[in-house]
């Protein structure tokens, strides 16, 4: 892996010379440690996952021997869970009427908040991204400046919905299912638009140098729409696949756990090795079950979402924990200036301008957007993203590789930042905004 938010130390604990005995029993008090952070947050009013990678931060990677690698191959198996799941969540039944503007803002809105706020961190930052430097000709390079705004380009399901569960009667259930699409459709949506960021800027020297810049942005696109096309196509296919699989082999409800997580884990892997987009795949499987019918009504989307719940849980909760366990509080300093100027930059302007342009299309009043405009939580998979970032910074072209290694920790840096800020600062106040608007939901709705 490419240069990482915190080296190794070499005064951690090798996990390999404990007891079995021993590892089993730190992994258990880990996840209650987590079960009992996670209720604290929730009774302080902020997100549980946020409590959750505090308590990674807190115990550390100076006490653990993990290896980056390690951690980077258990975040792809998260993120793919993660986004099965969140295609499965996906109903349009539920949607109708207000479709066309879900779509907007899950995609048009990710698209507009990444070019926006990629180039206010290229207008704000320092090359290095450890200072701000308004206006200044030594700014970030655009290419690192694009790739740290699409990570924190997707809003998260699972923190907005934790934090509106003590006001859930107060908010209009189209209001929620609308909250809940975007926060799906918008993970494939900042998936896109990483790879495209990643394909335009990365490109090595001797290639663009070769090709010219149209040719630059023509093989970029031309391998973007490869992959793209491939996880569409594959995912479809395995959705179907899904189908079969749960009308002739599947028995039970008990068996649906078996059947989902093979599915996902199949197809993402499948798509990989074809070339394609292996979370763009499970995503689209996902989405596919979840507006099909089955055989056995018994059987069907939502019995398949009940039975992956805690497993989705757990993916996240270990998503967020490993990532505390890799970064060390002192390595943030640095470019804690530019990742509060950021989350403050994303928090009171991009999110709101990039819901509140697209309101003629929006059935919904001004104070419900207002609302919708505070429900940006960043969550598990701008952190996910923030690895694959950091291999591509060592990447970009017109970045010297003496900045590669500072460039690429800041950035890194960055989005663990706003990620934090973000879910404590809208996590505290989305309840107390919430009752503030009176977002009441009529009878019946």
């Amino acid at each position: 892996m490419g240069p990482a938010l915190l080296a190794q130390t070499t005064e951690g604990v090798d996990i390999g010379t404990i007891p079995v005995e021993g590892q089993v029993l730190f992994i258990g008090l880990l996840f209650l440690g987590t079960l009992a952070i996670s209720r604290f947050s929730i009774q302080v009013g902020v997100p549980a996952i946020l409590g959750v990678l505090v308590l990674g931060l807190a115990i550390n990677i100076n006490y653990l021997d993990i290896t980056h690698q390690q951690a980077e191959n258990l975040h792809v198996f998260a993120l793919a869970l993660l986004l099965f799941y969140a295609g499965l969540k996906t109903d349009i039944q539920a949607i109708r009427g207000f479709l066309h503007y879900g779509l907007a803002l899950a995609v048009g809105g990710v698209a507009l908040a990444t070019l926006l706020l990629g180039g206010l961190i290229w207008l704000l930052s320092s090359a290095g991204g450890d200072a701000i430097a308004p206006g200044s000709l030594d700014a970030m390079p655009l290419g690192a400046a694009l790739l740290i705004a699409a990570c924190l380009g997707s809003t998260d399901a699972g923190a907005t919905i934790s934090v509106l569960a003590s006001v859930r009667q107060l908010v209009p259930e189209r209001l929620q299912h609308l909250l809940e699409f975007e926060s799906s459709v918008n993970d494939p949506t900042a998936l896109l638009l990483f790879g495209l960021v990643a394909g335009l800027f990365t490109t090595g020297q001797a290639d663009g140098a070769a090709m010219g810049a149209a040719g630059v942005v023509v093989d970029a696109l031309r391998s973007f729409v490869q992959q793209v096309g491939s996880g569409l196509v594959i995912g479809a296919l395995f959705g179907y696949v899904a189908r079969f699989v749960i009308d002739q082999l599947a028995q039970d409800r008990s068996q649906l756990l078996i059947v989902a997580m093979s599915i996902a884990f199949v197809d993402y892997g499948s798509c990989q090795l074809l070339g394609g987009a292996g979370l763009i795949a499970v995503y689209t499987t996902g989405l596919l079950m979840a507006n099909m019918r089955y055989r056995q009504t018994e059987l069907n989307h939502e019995s398949i979402q009940e039975a992956l719940l805690p497993f989705n849980t757990m993916a996240e909760i270990c998503l967020f924990l490993i990532f505390g366990l890799l970064v060390t509080p002192a390595s943030l300093v640095p470019a804690l200036p530019v990742g509060l100027a950021t989350a403050a930059v994303l928090m009171l302007v991009v999110r709101p301008f990039s819901v509140l342009v697209f309101q003629p299309l929006s059935p919904f009043n001004r104070k419900e957007s207002l609302f919708v405009s505070w429900c940006g939580l960043r969550g598990a998979v701008p952190l996910a993203l923030s690895y694959n970032a950091v291999n591509q910074i060592s990447h970009l072209r017109g970045v010297s590789a003496d900045a590669v290694g500072a460039l690429a920790q800041n950035a890194q840096s960055i989005v663990f930042i706003v990620v934090l800020v973000n879910l404590l600062v809208q996590g505290l106040t989305l309840p107390r905004l919430c009752v503030r608007l009176g977002l009441v939901a009529p009878a019946g709705d």
